[in-house]
This record gives C-alpha cells, structure tokens and sequence, in this order.
C-alpha cells in the first residue's frame, strides 16, 4: 500500500502559523527518518520536524495560546486518566517551546515526570526530564522540542514493552486533542483556506477511532474515554475525506469547540 504523508500532530503537538503558505511539502518526511514514525502503514513526522519546516513562516501568539500546566502534574489516580493526561502536558511543552516560556517549559518537564511514574514508566523519561530542564535554563529551544520528542517516543515504547499499547494510544491521543485545540486557535486568528487545510487529518482520525473501538472495556468504557471516542465521531466529518481539503472557517469553529471542550474533560480532575 502506498505510504502517505500527514502533517499531523503525531501524538503530542501543537503546530500552526500566522500566514500559512500555499502548500507545505511533507515528502522530505520520509519513513526512514528519525523523525518520523509509520502506524498502519501512515508517516506520521514528529513534532520538532514539522516545526523545522514551519519555523519560517509566520509569528503566531503563542503566549496567547499557552496554558499553565501547574495544575497538570496531579495524576487522577486511574491510568486511562491519567494517559490521557501526560499526552496533554506533552503537547503543552510544545506550546511553551514557541511561546519561549521558560518557567513554564520547565513545569511541564516535571509534570511529565511526575504523570510518567504514576503509569509505571518513570525510569524511562528521568534522564528526558533532566535534558528538558537543563535546555530550558540555556534557552536552547531546539533542544528541548527534541527532548520532548523523545520523551514522547521513550514513553510510548516503554508502555508496549509493559503490554500497555492501550495507555500508549491515549497517550498520543491526549496530545494530538491539544495540539488540535491550539492548532484551530492560531487558525482562527487569522483565517485562510490554506491554514485551514492542515486539519485535513482523516486517515489519523480513522486510526484513533479503531484504535478505541478495539480497546479492552477497562479502557473504553471508562467515562472520559467514552466521551472522547464520542468527540472523534464528531470531529471525523468536518476534517474531511479523501482529497478533499477545503475546510470553512466555520468548520474551524466547530473542530476548535469540541476539541476544546475534550481536552476540558481531560483536565478537569486535575483543578
């Protein structure tokens, strides 16, 4: 089958620009890149190689799209919770990246410390969390979005090892609903077709829906999972099918507010 290429937020993101370009070429994200991953015989690019083809374009306000994850590093006591959660903090670290925060850059790297241990995979993002904070101190924005890259990678191949796909997928899925919240709130500050397009994502949205059909009861069935699974459903219409790419601003509204409301839901044990 043929490979095909998403500009997504593959787990974890958050990405967009003020003035998109015409066309954004993904092809250089080939699957024997480092940065990139292949799930179903999709490419997904990790974030820090998306931001390395965006970081030319635009000046979006990122301080204005961030949000303080002090609140963040609770775990909520069940692990499907509490996936959903780190997956969110993950995508916040990016946010913070380009909004250039420090402080906040330094909070998420604890939270993400605090969010991993609690699903059993701690051990696994210490050393992460200690190159996050350390390249937090010298401003060294690439090299945090590369550790945050990892850490992303180190939790999901430490879940699998643990026979935990499931908190895995949750994990991506929790940041992909952020990166999507942000992704629609710079898109909507300055509208254009062409921004709009990079929410074209229906081949990921087909994956998260039967990656959650397939989960076990425990997984599915527990509240904040049924309402995103629910969510998805009503986000995989407005992000449209096959080639088709023109998505209204309307339709941003409509993506935005869902998603919104999700990630809501996600943190809401945590205030």
């Amino acid at each position: 089958m043929k490979k095909t290429f998403l500009l997504v937020f593959a787990a974890a993101t958050a990405l967009a620009l003020a003035e998109p370009p015409p066309h954004i070429d993904v092809s250089a994200f080939s699957p024997g890149s480092k940065a990139s991953r292949i799930i179903d015989d999709v490419v997904l690019p990790v974030p820090s190689e998306i931001f390395a083809v965006l970081d030319k374009l635009g000046q979006p306000n990122w301080p204005g799209v961030l949000r303080s994850s002090k609140t963040l590093g609770k775990p909520p006591g069940e692990q499907a919770e509490t996936a959903l959660m780190l997956g969110l903090v993950i995508a916040e670290g990016f946010v913070a990246v380009e909004a250039k925060n420090t402080a906040e850059v330094k909070e998420i790297g604890k939270n993400v410390l605090k969010l991993a241990k609690a699903l059993g995979v701690g051990k696994e993002v210490t050393e992460r969390t200690h190159a996050i904070l350390s390249h937090a101190d010298r401003s060294d924005w690439a090299g945090v979005r590369r550790e945050l890259d990892l850490a992303l990678l180190d939790v999901r191949k430490a879940m699998v090892k643990l026979n935990s796909e499931p908190l895995s997928q949750l994990v991506s899925l929790g940041g992909w609903l952020r990166g999507t919240e942000a992704l629609t709130t710079v898109v909507l500050s300055s509208y254009s077709k062409e921004g709009a397009e990079l929410l074209h994502q229906p081949l990921l949205l087909d994956y998260f829906e039967k990656r959650l059909a397939g989960m076990k009861p425990k997984f599915k069935d527990h509240p904040a999972v049924a309402k995103v699974q629910k969510g998805l459903g009503e986000i995989r219409p407005l992000m449209g099918r096959g080639d088709s790419t023109d998505i209204s601003e309307k339709t941003v509204k409509e993506i935005h507010a869902i998603a919104e409301d999700l990630v809501k839901t996600i943190g809401a044990k945590a205030i």
